[in-house]
């Protein structure tokens, strides 16, 4: 797999390659990718912001589980705002935590820490925040997924091959957990 959209931006993007730059975008106008079924939207990210945070927002129908993950390196803030998600996570001692999150509500994950989401309700939105000690990972969703001029989820689901998988964990602060197993109840 090629790594041609981690740093290089498509010729529409609306979100400048050059650091140190104010800017401003447009609801939905950020780098978009198709990943699942669902539309991701990066404003911000490593280029924009010295490797320490990016910005994005995840948007989809009612869905299935994501598969459960850990970044050694990033702290992670998910932020609904339409809709609702479920957010699993795991501690640092394996206590394993859920939560519903409804419009306005607010998730946090350390680093280290496995968790995973499911969109709860058609047409929920949440804003997703990553930060670490110089790492950061929006391109990681357009190099799983697949980049996007559309302004909405895909028409038919977007799984990437095992293949795609382990290229997105070698290149980005991802590990993916395929026989973690969450006891919370839902």
């Amino acid at each position: 797999m090629t790594m041609e959209f981690a740093t290089p931006y498509r010729s529409r993007s609306r979100v400048p390659a050059e650091p140190g730059l104010p800017y401003f975008v447009e609801k939905g106008m950020g780098d978009r990718a198709h990943l699942f079924t669902d539309l991701v939207t990066v404003y911000a990210g490593a280029e924009q912001t010295e490797n320490t945070f990016n910005f994005f927002t995840v948007e989809g129908p009612k869905g299935e589980i994501i598969p459960t993950h850990v970044h050694a390196d990033t702290y992670e803030v998910f932020y609904v705002t339409n809709g609702a998600i479920r957010l699993f996570a795991e501690d640092l001692n394996g206590g394993q935590h859920e939560k519903l999150l409804t419009s306005g509500d607010f998730g946090f994950v350390p680093k280290n820490c496995p968790h995973a989401y499911r969109i709860e309700r058609h047409h929920s939105r949440v804003v997703g925040v990553a930060a670490g000690p110089g790492v950061t990972f929006e391109r990681f969703f357009e190099n799983l997924g697949a980049p996007t001029e559309e302004l909405g989820p895909p028409r038919q689901p977007l799984v990437p091959t095992p293949d795609r998988f382990r290229a997105a964990e070698e290149a980005f602060d991802v590990r993916y957990l395929p026989h973690h197993r969450w006891h919370t109840g839902n």
